[in-house]
């Protein structure tokens, strides 16, 4: 399985090298590493690895853990194949999708993101759900109200959520990640950039236009 590891580690010479053969040693294969942030004298990295089905994940926290100054900030389950451009395909998709542009935007998301399900509604109280991706709850906790940019949010039940609003479409959205650490500002700023990005297709508004005199999907 592909499994996602955050870890805050001292931004010295040598300090990946340890992280990287702890692991090996552990039994997992790094495919993927993302600086997420450098800074006073530390690193918060992304690394992606395939982990033995049936092997237990503390044994990688465990490892982690005895590399000095190593802090594992998450482990968590990911979807996403690394060394792709998984943007530009959905994007792609979205293009072709003519009334399933938003829904196809939704289902797509969670992927990108390794998180678990993603949800639009209308920005105003009492909200109505357009469409929500297979993993979301029947009542998704969207805030009273829409921030004016995307905002990453803890949850008091322990849910790691981003919402952000969609002006031209009157919608708000929220993407969820149940496991694994909060999303970091670098994914605030990645979601962001794809869901400006998406609001300037030419079809995207026709396509919320529609859904919303039909039913409201799931």
């Amino acid at each position: 399985m592909l499994l996602r590891l955050r870890i805050s580690l001292p931004d010295r010479p040598g300090s990946l090298g340890q992280v990287t053969r702890v692991l090996g040693v552990a039994g997992a294969d790094i495919i993927q590493l993302v600086v997420l942030e450098r800074g006073e004298g530390r690193a918060v990295d992304d690394l992606t690895v395939f982990w033995p089905d049936a092997a237990p994940r503390g044994t990688l926290t465990e490892a982690l853990e005895s590399v000095d100054g190593v802090t594992v900030e998450g482990v968590w389950g990911t979807r996403e194949a690394p060394g792709t451009y998984p943007e530009l395909e959905i994007l792609k998709y979205i293009t072709t999708a003519g009334d399933r542009a938003l829904a196809t935007l939704i289902d797509s998301v969670p992927v990108l993101f390794s998180a678990d399900w993603a949800s639009a509604a209308t920005e105003t109280m009492p909200r109505t759900v357009v469409h929500s991706s297979w993993r979301a709850p029947d009542e998704v906790p969207f805030p009273p109200i829409t921030p004016p940019r995307p905002e990453a949010h803890t949850l008091p039940s322990g849910l790691h959520v981003i919402v952000a609003p969609l002006p031209p479409l009157a919608l708000a959205f929220m993407l969820a990640r149940v496991e694994g650490p909060p999303f970091h500002r670098i994914e605030v700023h990645r979601l962001t950039r794809i869901l400006e990005i998406f609001l300037t297709l030419p079809a995207v508004e026709r396509s919320v236009a529609r859904t919303f005199r039909g039913s409201p999907a799931r």
